[in-house]
């Protein structure tokens, strides 16, 4: 990707680059980097350095905290035209991670190193309102997260899980299980109960809803 088409991309899915000073804009693009992974590279990891800050322009992060079993539990997902909140957390406090980032299907990401993020925060204030905004929107995300691990049953969220998707979801149970933080042979039990009560169809890597 080229310059101008890099600059056009950006600022199609991350508004707050539009109307920048066209000298810090053009800062940004030298200084920042265009890396495109394969499905299933870890982008950062747990207590890995923050070393820069990333814009997502195709593919889809998946953020999870793993525990010592090695079982993942979902934080949440970045999409094209969002940003890491944990990358900007660790950005502005120089910590390291305390998760994992890992890139679902083939992903580009244009991530800006320390200094131009700093410099953004400091001159573009749009891009300050931005950075900070992301906070609050995944704070939201999270305690929903909380509330429903605490308070309801695991077929409760499988049910509220699949009906998320669509009638006809493409996965596997092993990927619902990490998007619950449980297990596969737990997901697996709970689909066929489902299945057994005519509320889902179960195919190969792929569940069918029939009962909402």
């Amino acid at each position: 990707m080229d310059a101008a088409a890099l600059q056009k991309k950006l600022i199609s899915l991350y508004p707050v680059f539009e109307n920048m000073n066209p000298a810090l804009l053009a800062y940004v693009l030298r200084q920042g980097q265009l890396h495109t992974v394969p499905a299933g590279t870890v982008l950062f990891d747990e207590n890995s350095p923050c070393q820069a800050f990333p814009l997502l322009l195709e593919g889809v992060i998946r953020v999870c905290k793993v525990g010592a079993s090695g079982r993942e539990i979902q934080l949440y997902r970045v999409v094209p035209g969002e940003a890491c909140v944990l990358s900007s957390s660790c950005m502005l406090a120089t910590a390291p991670y305390n998760a994992r980032g890992t890139a679902e299907g083939e992903t580009s990401v244009f991530v800006l190193p320390p200094t131009p993020f700093n410099r953004l925060l400091s001159e573009h204030e749009p891009f300050r309102t931005y950075v900070f905004g992301l906070f609050a929107d995944r704070i939201a995300d999270l305690i929903q997260l909380v509330e429903a691990i605490a308070f309801y049953k695991l077929d409760q969220r499988l049910a509220a899980l699949l009906l998320g998707k669509g009638k006809v979801i493409h996965t596997t149970h092993q990927n619902l299980a990490d998007e619950l933080g449980s297990v596969r042979e737990m997901v697996s039990r709970l689909l066929k109960s489902f299945a057994e009560q005519g509320l889902v169809s179960l195919g190969r890597e792929q569940i069918e809803i029939v009962d909402p």
